[in-house]
């Protein structure tokens, strides 16, 4: 893609793309033209524009022919709170879809100052090897003395061997034996870790040999008009401070109590939604016995990110970085695990083997259903799966790590085990697309279950957000309305994810739904003119190629769907007992949506709706 314009021709970009391919070992660098950045600007929106075109329906997610993309923005190493996200673009081999992982730290930054708003990957090494991104492109380094080491290793070695200011993301154990929710690591010594957690990156960069990816540069990015910026910032500072005082407190670990008091925390692999034990995993309880500093993404006021202390138990000694809401809910109240140390040490072992949490411990947690349901028994697992058994639950964290016994079937997640367990097992699903489902309830909220039904990635909570649907003003338990919420959320974050911008900062300080801040903020970086319908329909026209390659995989109306106990099972206690998400709630929904979309009955962009967006010639035919 040589579509022409002269290197750091405009303000917010450099305007270059890196292609390596890591078969033939060659490089090759592309330039872009203020069109395209227009058209997707950045992150997840150059991410699928290059996938799209590059990479041919069917192809295997653990195959040399898959692409992964790593994606900045116009604002990414600019003054913007938390425009410091790196978003990380592939197809997934848990759901086999398009699938964008995110992380935070410093990498981003680094990227951007390399000169290169995307590069891209493809191939597969003959030996392991990391790559090192520089302003004149790349160079394959041999790291095979650096396979088996844990990620946190890995990350200070390669930034020792290549001294100077150089960050780092890289695989652990779980990448090189192609755990399909296998994650991706940055250490940023300076602050707080970024973790791509979701999707199975890691397991795509373990089958390309490609144990890490080390970037360093010092090309600045230039704002057009920094008095529009500097007043920006201004009026967005005070919400941003009073929304995040609870995230600055505690992390995210704040939501447990909260969100368990309205009956939406799921316990024993969603059995039920209200933990009696919540208490004992709370952030105000972890950040009393455990809490040793705060840390923060690179040029973040509100360091959400907390470093732990275990000061007693079993796991006394350990020290790392705070358990998210979503890591808590996975691996302590799904499991019934209340051992708060535990959790933490469970942790630290996802982080160094490098595993996505949610998946790991839904997955668990369907496990342990399962084996209480007489589907899985000892003779196949190897011993007891007894829900809050945490001694257990740490033993098969390694063991998935390494594919040894049980742990071999647990790496290729819930979905594929369902398969080989038969009907009744698929009750007991947690998932969407073949994606193991967050914390934020589908059966409570109302709007993240169509939200999780149409997402592109699956069961994910940041294509469609909760956090509005949390607000006192916001009614869960209706689904009218929830059509129209979906459509303008979803723009939201794709556009936020084009923007490489954290949803703590966006949500809480710009807006939780796309209004004039948006377009100010991509005005005063590149000096255009777009106005709010300018930056919706840059949401609307990302959406819309996500679901088209996902289409092309063969995605339709059948796929938009939820799990068996989210659409048969009431929530049996609580505030919010009886809630559940029908089929016949559902599709009124979806048909909706649909036409809210200008899609057809089968969920295809049609090709007036594709035309209208400047996609049709991009996209060709569907269906």
């Amino acid at each position: 893609m040589d579509i022409g314009v002269a290197e750091d021709a405009m303000h917010g970009y450099h305007g270059r793309i890196l292609h390596v391919n890591l078969s033939t070992g060659q490089t090759q660098i592309d330039t872009f033209d203020e069109t395209f950045a227009q058209t997707y600007l950045g992150g997840n929106g150059f991410a699928i524009r290059l996938l799209y075109e590059r990479l041919a329906p069917g192809v295997d997610p653990l195959s040399p022919e898959n692409m992964v993309v790593f994606a900045v923005g116009p604002a990414t190493d600019t003054a913007v709170p938390g425009a410091t996200r790196c978003f990380v673009g592939m197809k997934s081999p848990l759901t086999g879809l398009f699938f964008d992982s995110t992380f935070g730290g410093m990498f981003a930054a680094m990227q951007k100052r390399a000169g290169f708003e995307a590069i891209t990957v493809t191939g597969r090494a003959a030996t392991p090897v990391y790559l090192l991104i520089h302003e004149d492109g790349a160079t394959i380094k041999p790291a095979t003395d650096l396979w088996g080491q844990y990620t946190q290793d890995t990350n200070h070695a390669i930034r020792e061997r290549e001294g100077g200011e150089v960050e780092v993301l890289s695989i652990g154990p779980a990448g090189e034996n192609l755990v399909r929710y296998a994650c991706a690591v940055h250490s940023w010594d300076k602050s707080r870790d970024g973790v791509a957690g979701r999707g199975g990156l890691g397991a795509v960069l373990g089958a390309k040999q490609l144990k890490a990816v080390a970037v360093t540069g010092s090309r600045k990015t230039t704002v057009a008009d920094p008095e529009a910026m500097k007043t920006l910032l201004s009026d967005i500072r005070e919400p941003m401070k009073v929304g995040t005082a609870g995230l600055k407190n505690y992390g995210t670990t704040i939501l447990v109590n909260i969100i368990n008091k309205i009956g939406a925390l799921g316990v024993r692999n969603l059995q039920t939604e209200v933990y009696d034990k919540a208490d004992e995993i709370s952030g105000e309880t972890f950040k009393a016995a455990y809490f040793e500093k705060d840390t923060t993404c690179f040029r973040c006021p509100v360091a959400c990110g907390k470093d732990f202390h275990v000061q007693d138990g079993e796991y006394a000694g350990t020290q790392w970085k705070m358990p998210e809401y979503e890591t808590i809910f996975a691996l302590g109240s799904m499991l019934d695990n209340a051992n708060k140390g535990s959790i933490v040490k469970a942790n630290e072992l996802c982080d160094q083997l490098g595993m996505d949490t949610i998946s790991l411990g839904v997955t668990l947690s369907f496990a342990f259903e399962c084996y209480e349901k007489g589907l899985l028994t000892v003779d196949r697992t190897g011993r007891p799966l007894i829900f809050g058994d945490y001694r257990t639950i740490l033993a098969l964290i390694e063991d998935t790590a390494y594919r040894r016994g049980l742990g071999d079937l647990l790496a290729e997640g819930s979905v594929r085990i369902a398969a080989q367990l038969g009907p009744q097992a698929s009750q007991y699903l947690y998932a969407v697309k073949g994606l193991e489902m967050p914390a934020h309830s589908a059966r409570v909220l109302k709007g993240m279950s169509l939200g999780y039904a149409t997402s592109t990635r699956g069961g994910s909570h940041h294509d469609t957000r909760p956090t509005l649907q949390y607000a006192t003003d916001h009614d869960n338990t209706t689904p009218v309305g929830k059509p129209e919420f979906a459509v303008h959320n979803q723009h939201f974050t794709a556009l936020g994810d084009a923007l490489t911008q954290c949803r703590f900062v966006s949500e809480r300080g710009f807006g939780g739904m796309l209004n004039e801040h948006y377009p100010r903020l991509i005005n005063a970086v590149t000096g255009w003119r777009l106005s709010l319908a300018d930056v919706e329909r840059i949401g609307e026209r990302i959406w819309n190629l996500e679901r088209a390659f996902n289409v092309r995989e063969g995605v339709r109306r059948g796929q938009d769907s939820l799990p068996y106990r989210v659409m048969h099972e009431p929530v049996p206690e609580g505030m919010h007992q009886g809630m559940h998400c029908p089929p016949d709630e559902l599709n009124a929904m979806l048909d909706a949506y649909y036409a809210l979309r200008g899609w057809n009955a089968e969920g295809i962009p049609t090709p007036e709706t594709l035309a209208a967006l400047g996609l049709r010639e991009v996209v060709g035919p569907l269906g």
